[in-house]
């Protein structure tokens, strides 16, 4: 029986500049274990971040506002990720940690695909291989979402990420960015020979890893982004998308209206979303981060959150489906937004992310926080699946009607169905957003064209959907960038609103500062106008 080393600090090395690579090789002696083709799926525990891109999203969006001086930022990480400024902060639900949590996760799945690849009978272990390659897959797709552009028809010169594929041995390895179609050809290349090799017999607990419907719900979400000059990535989003939901969407989405019932005190609604056994729940990550203290009903960031103006656009928007109304049974909504009281509210959220806390030092009053993250669900799924219908154009109108109805049946208490031309008559009568009069309709500019209105107006019927679900959570930030959105960053206070900085179509912000430690280690940064 062949045995390998495997060491307990594997993805060291391969944090382009973010930690020390002799240090790593200095250890090699003293901390080790030994890993076989037996246990080698214990590795796969650590496939997957340990960070994710919630704070980074949501502060950068146009789901946060500026508040007065007298409310306090978290710290300075929060204040650089909502001016859109390069940030030297390492903390968790930093860029630093982002990055640094995925190499990490990468290098875990390239120790277990080398295992794999060395074994007496590889076939033996195809489900670690699957596992692995949809892993390695997902961790570069979250740091190509969060540190390149959208992809478009420049993805050919744009700026990719490194994409890791073997285990370094070198020292001072020289790592390039390549390009962005490079990354996502590579991405695809990983979910085509993964998804087939994934098992979900053997999983203790199934939510936490990548099953066949996490992975096909991942490949949805993938294709989605991936936008073909032939749309012919939408019928990927469609084939994968209805994998993952099987033939009756309405039965497997999440049940809303029993959600929203329960106390809005304490992590009662945030246990319930994030509860493993949960059939909408398709994978669910462990990650350490105190967006549950930031976003949350605490006081704290306070000065930069999702207050009343933006909630006008998102939990407490009215939509085709009807109106919000200020009280939790009369809502539209089933989920009934949280407010803190104050002269200026600053926070009004969705209880769905709770902060969980490991006590370090009982004495000193130190921990480390952590949430988890419903990092793929039924119903997100089937926005992509209704997002992918529209933009095959007009024959596929009712089936994405269809998927917007099941998303409405759901979440509202609406009793009127959406039609194409409900939909269409609501969003033609709304004004384009400005600033300082918001609407939900906001200007869309992507790298296509819709082929009309009526096209673009259902579009904005999904996008105000996702936002409104998916709050707190970071996919508006996709949106964002997707569509070519231009948003604003506002300061309010109890004189009025003020413009203090604009997110123009083309602005290079929209991809976040690669860490500075990789910088100075010889990678390319992403450009910047000043």
């Amino acid at each position: 029986m062949k045995k390998y080393i495997l060491l307990a600090s594997i993805a060291t090395a391969f944090t382009f500049g973010l930690s020390s690579c002799s240090k790593f090789l200095d250890e090699l002696p003293d901390n080790r274990t030994e890993l076989a083709p037996e246990n080698v799926e214990k590795i796969l525990l650590a496939a997957y971040p340990t960070s994710t891109m919630c704070a980074i999203a949501e502060m950068s969006s146009d789901n946060t506002d500026a508040y007065p001086d007298n409310f306090s930022a978290f710290n300075r990480l929060q204040e650089d990720l909502y001016k859109w400024d390069v940030t030297s902060e390492r903390e968790d639900d930093s860029p630093h940690a982002l990055w640094e949590s995925c190499y990490m996760a990468i290098s875990a799945c390239n120790q277990a695909l080398s295992v794999v690849e060395k074994s007496s009978n590889p076939a033996s272990l195809n489900a670690v291989k699957g596992e692995a390659l949809v892993c390695r897959a997902y961790a570069h797709f979250l740091l190509a979402n969060v540190f390149c552009k959208a992809y478009s028809n420049t993805a050919k010169t744009d700026l990719g990420i490194p994409y890791m594929k073997e285990i370094e041995t070198t020292v001072s390895p020289d790592y390039k960015r390549g390009t962005l179609e490079n990354v996502y050809t590579n991405i695809e290349a990983d979910l085509l020979e993964g998804i087939p090799l994934i098992s979900d017999n053997g999983y203790r607990v199934p939510k936490y890893h990548f099953t066949k419907k996490a992975a096909y719900a991942f490949a949805a979400r993938f294709y989605l982004y991936y936008v073909k000059s032939d749309k012919s990535n939408y019928d990927e989003v469609i084939k994968y998308a209805t994998l993952a939901l099987g033939n009756n969407a309405a039965t497997v989405v999440r049940d809303w209206q029993s959600l929203g019932a329960l106390d809005l005190n304490g992590d009662v609604e945030p246990n319930a979303y994030v509860d493993a056994n949960n059939g909408a729940n398709l994978l669910l990550l462990s990650a350490h981060s105190y967006w549950g203290y930031i976003h949350a009903p605490y006081g704290l960031g306070e000065r930069y959150a999702h207050g009343p103006l933006a909630a006008l656009e998102t939990c407490r928007s009215n939509g085709p489906w009807g109106n919000y109304t200020a009280s939790k049974n009369e809502s539209i909504y089933y989920m009934f937004p949280w407010s803190n009281s104050s002269a200026l509210p600053t926070k009004i959220i969705i209880q769905k992310v709770a902060q969980y806390k490991e006590t370090v030092d009982a004495v000193a009053g130190t921990i480390n926080g952590y949430i988890i993250n419903a990092a793929f669900t039924t119903d997100e799924t089937l926005l992509c699946r209704a997002e992918a219908y529209i933009m095959k154009g007009s024959a596929f109108y009712p089936q994405a009607i269809a998927d917007l109805n099941v998303w409405q049946s759901a979440y509202t208490r609406a009793t009127s169905s959406l039609t194409v031309e409900s939909i269409n008559t609501y969003y033609s009568a709304l004004p384009y957003y400005k600033p300082l009069e918001p609407t939900v309709k906001k200007e869309l500019h992507p790298d296509f064209t819709f082929e009309s209105n009526i096209q673009e107006n259902l579009i904005h019927c999904v996008l105000h959907a996702r936002r409104i679900m998916t709050l707190h959570e970071g996919l508006r930030w996709q949106d964002i960038k997707r569509y070519g959105i231009v948003i604003y960053r506002r300061f309010i206070s109890n004189v009025g609103t003020s413009i203090t900085d604009e997110l123009g179509v083309d602005d290079p912000r929209r991809a976040i500062q690669i860490p500075s430690d990789a910088i100075i280690a010889g990678m390319e940064p992403n450009p910047r106008n000043k």
